[in-house]
């Protein structure tokens, strides 16, 4: 069956969430437009548009992950929370995400990637909570060029980033009830900002929906832009899958599906097995620990840092590769918290006073700050990047969601636990953290494909 008949009996189908037929269909066929859709028109830049909205989505998201660490001691204060309760409730964000990560799937699959970005817009405004914005980094490859889909799919973690090194600068001036109502801004303009982008073209073709798929990929792409090769590629994929494929679990056994989907959930769970978010969510502690005395400032520069090193690695990822990324990230992580480690068994061993504690108090902050700048140059990013190109379409948003549940699961176990263990022994915990970054080094190496240079429908063809 040619996608134009599968096309054909669509109608029973759902139209997008936020319906596509608007400004950018008109674009494509008259001569001018008006505002804001002129300049879009007239130039390439629609992708990075597109991107700059859903990036607000990471953002916020990054900002809830940071808020534990600057109002931790004031939280514990006011409401006199343990270390245990204040744990549970650091934590509390990735079940929110888990929740959100068992539904984004299907939601993203039946009313578009759009719709799903604005259906998870809106718990956070309410409470921060049953949220995963797992579909931003899908929604980015989707719509992305092949030369830049790197670097463009890495903005979602560059996001991230600028969302925990917000909520740690805010932090220094605001208390954390207010810190608490600006984490709801960025998804304030996330909303309407959804209006004036885009569907994935992608997603719009498996729906059968050519005329918009075709409209969609040609304001992506620039009006002066041919993409009649792109549109056949985008038309085979989606001819030789079927659009209403049904894959179940014994299917898996085929090569083309349990592959992806292992290197996926694989990269995804020892992403949060390297105990990056037990850092970043309990820096503030891990500071105080290392005899900073500025530990909120401290902190600061630590968001600072891993936001410059993440726009180094979005720079990056389309001229060195993902797989060599991930290993020097892996690697240096290793290095780093063996650093990190070794400092904090020396100085429960010594007296504070002692210059030796100085000098290694220093030693262990550069230790975690090595240990961030690693994680932002390839294990932070592109984890979710590779995730979004080798999922076949048809198993995309099952598998997506899959991956993603895995993913915040561990997120939750590593932030529940950090503090707890962070006080049974510091440097315990570093060394539990270096070993499963050793693992990543070794899977990476064995299991990544490399993705660079290739189209999607390219990488899903590789796994047949």
């Amino acid at each position: 069956m040619s996608f134009r008949e599968e096309s054909d009996d669509s109608k029973d189908l759902k139209k997008p969430f936020l319906h596509t037929g608007s400004w950018y269909r008109m674009g494509s066929r008259q001569s001018s437009m008006m505002g804001s859709s002129q300049v879009i028109r007239e130039s390439s830049i629609s992708v990075v548009a597109c991107v700059l909205i859903v990036a607000l989505g990471p953002i916020q998201f990054g900002f809830t992950s940071g808020y534990s660490s600057p109002t931790q001691t004031a939280i514990t204060a006011e409401l006199g929370l343990t270390v245990s309760e204040y744990s549970l409730f650091g934590s509390l964000s990735n079940v929110g995400a888990m929740v959100g990560a068992i539904a984004s799937g299907q939601i993203a699959e039946y009313i578009g990637r759009k719709g799903s970005l604005m259906i998870a817009a809106i718990p956070n405004i309410i409470g921060w909570l049953a949220i995963s914005f797992a579909k931003v980094p899908v929604y980015i490859a989707e719509i992305a060029p092949q030369n830049l889909r790197g670097g463009l799919g890495s903005v979602n973690q560059l996001s991230v980033t600028i969302g925990i090194m917000l909520a740690y600068l805010l932090g220094l001036f605001v208390n954390w009830r207010v810190l608490a109502v600006l984490g709801i801004l960025p998804c304030l303009i996330l909303i309407p900002g959804l209006f004036f982008i885009p569907e994935s073209p992608r997603w719009l073709a498996k729906m059968g929906m050519t005329e918009e798929f075709e409209a969609s990929l040609q304001v992506l792409r620039g009006f002066d832009t041919d993409i009649s090769i792109e549109v056949n590629e985008v038309k085979r994929s989606v001819a030789s899958t079927g659009r209403r494929a049904t894959v179940r679990f014994g299917d898996l056994k085929h090569r083309r599906y349990w592959f992806p989907l292992m290197v996926g959930i694989g990269l995804l769970i020892l992403q949060q097995l390297s105990g990056v978010n037990g850092v970043l969510f309990y820096s503030s502690t891990i500071f105080n620990s290392a005899g900073i005395t500025s530990s909120n400032v401290a902190t600061f520069g630590l968001g600072l840092v891993q936001v410059i090193a993440t726009g180094v690695a979005t720079w990056l990822v389309d001229k060195t590769g993902r797989r060599i990324l991930l290993i020097v990230s892996s690697t240096g992580m290793s290095v780093s918290l063996l650093v990190v480690a070794v400092s904090f068994f020396i100085k429960d061993s010594i007296s504070n006073d002692s210059t030796l504690y100085s000098i290694l108090s220093i030693i262990a902050v550069v230790g975690v700050v090595g240990m961030v700048i690693a994680f932002s140059l390839g294990m932070g990013p592109i984890p979710w990047l590779i995730m979004s190109e080798i999922l076949p379409v048809n198993i995309k948003s099952l598998a997506g969601s899959t991956a993603t549940l895995a993913n915040w699961l561990f997120a939750w176990i590593v932030t529940l636990t950090a503090n707890i263990m962070l006080n049974w022994s510091s440097g315990g915990t570093f060394t539990i953290y270096m070993v499963m970054c050793i693992v990543a080094v070794a899977f990476v190496s064995l299991y990544v494909p490399e993705t660079k240079g290739r189209t999607l429908e390219e990488i899903q063809w590789s796994f047949r």
